[in-house]
């Protein structure tokens, strides 16, 4: 990075990455499950907020744009393909995503926003905190595939054992190994 060639060549501070999503990866156990959310991506300062949005299959994404200029959000992934058209304030569109799978999205207008919608097999996800925490509430006793995910890292699986009664606990480290050494 410190050549002149590689001046405008984004530096990623890996310690400093948010966005992170862990998630039982199979299909939906058997239990009470979580409640349905309301799930939303706005359009605000020409960027997505969220970032990266986890949703359960079968979820309504609504798209508000609360910018004074229009946008035109779209997709050409493979989980879900979508043009919303150019829009402003007054529309709000909704898009539901049916299949499981990492669905890019971005502004036909702005080549810098982007964000993920992350369709997961079920509603047992978390969205870690800035401290790296998480919990997945609910959960049935059971067996479990425990995936942590990073859209720049590799994702890494845990078997879990989850009881009857009380919590486990489980700690995840995404990285990359093998980075040279400054």
């Amino acid at each position: 990075y410190g050549s002149r060639r590689y001046k405008f060549v984004e530096r990623i501070d890996y310690s400093r990455l948010r966005d992170f999503v862990v998630y039982i990866d199979q299909a939906a156990p058997v239990g009470e499950g979580q409640p349905a959310q309301a799930a939303m991506t706005v359009q605000r300062d020409a960027s997505f907020d969220p970032h990266v949005l986890p949703v359960a299959v079968g979820t309504t994404v609504r798209w508000p744009n609360e910018d004074e200029i229009f946008h035109n959000v779209f997709s050409m992934s493979d989980a879900k393909e979508f043009n919303l058209g150019l829009y402003n304030k007054e529309k709000v569109p909704a898009v539901t995503f049916d299949k499981v799978g990492r669905v890019d999205v971005f502004c036909a207008i702005h080549t810098k926003m982007h964000c993920i919608i992350l369709v997961l097999p079920n509603a047992y996800f978390a969205r870690a905190d800035a401290s790296g925490h998480f919990s997945i509430p609910h959960v049935p006793p059971g067996t479990y595939k425990l995936r942590a995910w990073h859209e720049r890292l590799p994702s890494q699986v845990k078997e879990v054992v989850v009881p009857a009664d009380g919590e486990v606990k489980i700690d995840f480290e995404l990285g990359l190994s093998e980075l040279p050494k400054y």
